[in-house]
């Protein structure tokens, strides 16, 4: 396999020409804007491949998408396809509900370095947050404004690498990572868990990110999100035909691989994921939670 396909997938004719800063920037801002953040893959108690060339495939042939292990795996296996220098990293992300730093291998990171045109400097690269980077972030203490957030990088308390830190609008915290080198069998146990288990938020619940150069948008069961740096739109999806039509037509997740009897119990179980948030809302509300 090689990386054209991958690359018409992400709506890139050719590769840029060589590693670069600008090649690097082109690479991830096509990835992230063409290929969604998603668990749908996980509803239907099937699971998904984690191995890099797998998850590839599975992009080209289903027009697919993945959450963070498969995500980056692909975009460092389409870098390293041309030429870039990858490190994979081990890390963790802190969420507003759970609120604890952690560094669990639940989340990989990606590093770049050794561009011809910059050699000196490291960059972090990550397609795997869902509400996350359109472009890498050089990472160096500071921050770095990509509409509609702001991320600030620092040193991590908890272990000898980094911390993000992500935008106050966003579900996520922070992620913290290591600064030594990992390998996508470092995440096999994690993956398994995450993707399989009842337990897991990925499982608990169905979603869809894609990023857009001035947005974040956002499907978290049936409730459709565009975060704009001055505004928040939602909508809520009535039908199922309106559910499917926006992720085929907006997240470009046509979803060909299901059939009529798999759509129907995919749209039955997103229902269900609504009228239970809607629930603990209610409770929160009345003091009950």
């Amino acid at each position: 396999m090689t990386s054209s396909g991958l690359l018409r997938r992400i709506g890139l004719e050719a590769a840029p020409a060589g590693p670069s800063v600008e090649g690097l920037f082109a690479v991830q801002r096509a990835f992230v804007t063409s290929v969604p953040y998603e668990s749908i893959q996980y509803q239907l108690g099937r699971g998904g491949p984690l191995d890099q060339q797998a998850v590839v495939e599975r992009m080209i042939a289903r027009e697919a998408g993945g959450y963070c292990f498969q995500m980056n795996g692909a975009l460092a296996w389409l870098l390293e396809e041309l030429g870039y220098r990858v490190t994979m990293h081990r890390g963790g992300v802190q969420t507003r509900s759970a609120p604890e730093p952690r560094v669990d291998s639940t989340h990989l990171v990606l590093t770049v370095d050794g561009l011809p045109d910059d050699p000196e400097r490291v960059w972090l690269v990550d397609a795997g947050l869902g509400d996350g980077f359109l472009e890498p972030m050089p990472l160096e203490v500071g921050t770095s404004r990509q509409t509609p957030y702001t991320f600030g990088l620092g040193a991590s308390s908890i272990t000898a690498g980094w911390r993000l830190e992500h935008d106050a609008r966003s579900a996520i915290a922070g992620m913290d990572f290591e600064a030594a080198p990992a390998r996508i069998g470092d995440f096999a146990e994690q993956h398994a868990y995450l993707s399989t288990s009842v337990g897991s938020p990925f499982v608990r619940v169905a979603s869809a990110f894609l990023r857009r150069p001035e947005s974040v948008l956002a499907l978290r069961s049936i409730e459709f999100v565009e975060t704009s740096a001055d505004r928040v739109d939602t909508t809520r999806m009535e039908t199922a035909a309106e559910y499917y039509e926006l992720l085929a037509d907006v997240f470009q997740l046509p979803l060909h691989h299901l059939d009529k009897g798999d759509r129907e119990q995919l749209w039955g179980r997103v229902l269900e994921q609504y009228e239970a948030y809607q629930a603990r809302l209610a409770a929160a509300d009345s003091g009950q939670a």
